[in-house]
């Protein structure tokens, strides 16, 4: 998708950074909530991560690095178009906020009662939002995202569906390796995205009319 960003002074410099890495912390705070009540399923790539945190040891958050990272080296392989500071920083970055937040320990256990679901709803709601808040600032798309373009590009599939192939293919390795899947990690996708795209729209309009100068159309 197009986002206008405006020429990069200190001050517009400072306002993409601030939404991008409060947008990364965000981000690890709904993955943070989303894994307390893991009973009711989990995004793909979070299903994938926990069940290899739970297989072989090692934080969620460390899986989620190390995935982040060969998802990277692999679009790497393919194309370079994707991939820039952002990329890595989001890689690098998610998973330690999430595990901060686990480790602080505030955030209540699952109840397996219909508790869980508005705390469930809560994270896919802070999560879509914090994707807007992060992609507003322009700082670049994260691994998965780009390795999902570079395959709509590399394959010539929409990139619908293109995540559809990835996230399928991520969620069956992630069940063989024993992952949290339910009817949520189904519903996931068709709330997170409506959540996003609003957040996007709003952070991104936020964002313009706290930056100055003229715009100049970039791809992120």
């Amino acid at each position: 998708m197009a986002l206008s960003i405006k020429s990069d002074t200190p001050r517009n410099w400072v306002i993409r950074y601030t939404f991008f890495f409060l947008g990364l912390i965000l981000f690890g705070l709904g993955i943070a909530i989303a894994v307390k009540v893991r009973h009711l399923g989990l995004h793909p790539w979070d299903v994938l991560n926990v069940a290899l945190s739970d297989k072989f040891g090692w934080s969620i958050g460390t899986w989620s690095v190390i995935v982040g990272m060969v998802v990277i080296f692999s679009s790497l392989l393919v194309s370079r178009k994707y991939i820039n500071i952002g990329t890595f920083l989001n890689a690098l970055l998610i998973g330690p906020f999430m595990d901060f937040f686990l480790w602080l320990d505030f955030l209540p256990d699952a109840t397996h009662t219909w508790l869980d679901y508005l705390w469930l709803l809560l994270a896919i709601l802070i999560i879509g939002m914090a994707g807007g808040l992060y992609v507003a600032g322009g700082i670049g798309a994260g691994p998965r995202d780009g390795f999902m373009l570079t395959m709509a590009d590399r394959t010539g599939l929409s990139v619908s569906k293109s995540r559809i192939v990835v996230e399928s293919t991520v969620l069956v390795i992630g069940f063989l390796l024993g992952g949290p899947i339910h009817v949520v990690t189904f519903l996931y996708t068709l709330i997170l995205s409506p959540v996003f795209q609003v957040a996007l729209n709003v952070f991104a309009k936020l964002r313009d009319t706290l930056t100055e100068e003229r715009p100049e159309e970039v791809n992120v």
